[in-house]
């Protein structure tokens, strides 16, 4: 990866050109084919990587409505196009929400794919409600701060696991219960309503038998290979919604919602920040553009 000097990009119908401010990206992300290929499959490199931004819409393609030049927005960029490690990317308006005035551009890109991912984890697949039992796995990472948050919210009760320098920052967060992965047994927590997890492997079939009758494992990683004795299994990925993202910056504004940013680096850091290893608490955000 490298900095270099890409094309203006171009404004298809109903897209808009967003001037970047900030934006965030998933470390796995270069794995992904559609990283490197269009819609058809098609060889689409060299590629700008990252999916989450936060700036100003700075053109409207044909067609676009709904947002207008000058307006501040944040939200998600399509998986097969070029992304928004950029000073300029052209992003779907539908994809897009409107960003107040006295949100940071830097928290603001920390939340769309975090805050969407948690929801829909949650509330649309897991299906949480009131007074069940949720254990979110990788509790102090960007996406499960804030599904330990959303959760609390709901009146859930939450079960959190992490690493062992990760204690005190998801205590913080509200968990009732820490559990370290490490050095403590996964099983003792029991059974739950809901399993939210963000790690795969082992701890991903694992948790299938912590699953109550009815109970739901989700995942964003695979396909679960062990499904619950007397539950449902579901593999995701996260799907854009406007109406969401402007309720989670309802939420931000009011207090009760504050996504985890760890590091910050200017935009020639990005390659450094994807580097194999690397693991800093919270979620990283480049800085594009100075507001």
């Amino acid at each position: 990866m490298s900095l270099t000097d890409m094309p203006y990009p171009h404004a298809a119908e109903n897209d808009v050109i967003v001037r970047v401010h900030a934006a965030g990206f998933t470390p796995g992300e270069l794995d992904w084919p559609a990283t490197w290929t269009d819609r058809a499959g098609r060889d689409r490199t060299p590629s700008v990587p990252g999916h989450e931004l936060s700036g100003v819409v700075v053109e409207l393609g044909y067609g676009t409505t709904g947002l207008s030049v000058g307006q501040r927005v944040f939200g998600l960029a399509d998986w097969t196009r070029n992304g928004t490690l950029a000073e300029y990317t052209a992003v779907e308006a539908r994809n897009l929400a409107p960003l107040p005035a006295d949100i940071d551009h830097t928290v603001a890109a920390a939340l769309p794919i975090s805050g969407l991912t948690a929801w829909q984890g949650l509330f649309d697949h897991g299906r949480l409600t009131t007074g069940q039992t949720v254990l979110i796995h990788g509790a102090a990472g960007g996406v499960g701060s804030i599904a330990v948050q959303l959760a609390r919210e709901a009146g859930a009760r939450v079960i959190g696991t992490g690493r062992a320098a990760d204690r005190d920052r998801v205590l913080g967060l509200g968990v009732d219960t820490f559990v370290e992965l490490q050095t403590e047994k996964l099983e003792d927590v029991g059974e739950v309503d809901v399993v939210f997890d963000v790690i795969g492997g082992d701890i991903l079939d694992r948790s299938a038998a912590l699953v109550r009758a009815g109970g739901t494992l989700v995942t964003i990683v695979m396909p679960p290979k062990v499904q619950p004795r007397d539950g449902r299994a579901v593999f995701f990925v996260v799907e854009p919604d406007r109406a969401r993202l402007a309720d989670l910056a309802t939420r931000l504004r009011d207090g009760r919602l504050k996504p985890l940013v760890g590091a910050v680096r200017p935009l020639a850091e990005a390659p450094a920040a994807f580097a194999p290893g690397r693991r800093v608490p919270g979620k990283t955000i480049i800085r594009v553009t100075e507001d």
